[in-house]
């Protein structure tokens, strides 16, 4: 009987042995670094942060502000632990938690993670109250990541569509759901992302 893979899609995405998909994740990283470097926060919050895969490459990349990841899953905190070493402070909690310590972060970072809340507004508030001035944010780009999934074979029977995806934005849907809340100050093309750097108000 063949082993269960219990790995989450992030993790799955970020280790794929496809050659575009390594192209793609590497560019995104590099322009997540990019964006960080213009900002030039020291102190980073990053929600949802998985198994630790954007702030390890942040952090390789040469960033020296101080990390925090979070995350609700168990096993990805785990995981990013172990991936990120002493360079990051990673936390099994609610990021809502970190409003009640009255903590706040020059750079906020929310990467692939507002596709898959329900009700995605809540947490516009949470990120305001959260960030001492900067935001990295990013989601799929619409319809462009599930026309590249049904290429390369993924979803076929959804359309290409992510099943664990509960909101879908183009890039003006991103930019105005941002908008209602802080000011963009960069949005870059990172196919098949749409990602922005932003202030609060």
């Amino acid at each position: 009987m063949p082993a269960i893979d219990e790995r989450s899609s992030n993790q799955k995405k970020h280790e794929s042995r496809n050659p575009a998909q390594r192209i793609a994740i590497a560019n995104f990283h590099n322009k997540a670094v990019e964006l960080i470097n213009r900002a030039r926060p020291k102190t980073i919050l990053e929600l949802g942060c998985g198994e630790g895969f954007v702030l390890s490459a942040v952090s390789e990349a040469g960033v020296t502000a101080e990390l925090t990841g979070v995350d609700l899953n168990e096993r990805a905190v785990k995981i990013a632990r172990e991936r990120v070493g002493h360079r990051a402070t990673i936390e099994h909690r609610d990021a809502r938690e970190f409003i009640d310590d009255g903590r706040r972060f020059d750079m906020v970072m929310m990467l692939e993670v507002l596709e898959h809340i329900p009700d995605p507004d809540q947490m516009l508030p949470i990120l305001d109250r959260l960030s001492n001035g900067w935001l990295l944010l990013s989601v799929p780009w619409e319809p462009l990541f599930r026309g590249s999934n049904f290429i390369a074979g993924k979803n076929i029977t959804r359309l290409g569509n992510d099943p664990d995806h509960c909101n879908h934005w183009g890039r003006r849907g991103f930019h105005k759901f941002i908008s209602t809340h802080f000011d963009i100050i960069e949005m870059p093309i990172v196919f098949p992302w749409t990602m922005a750097l932003a202030r609060t108000r």
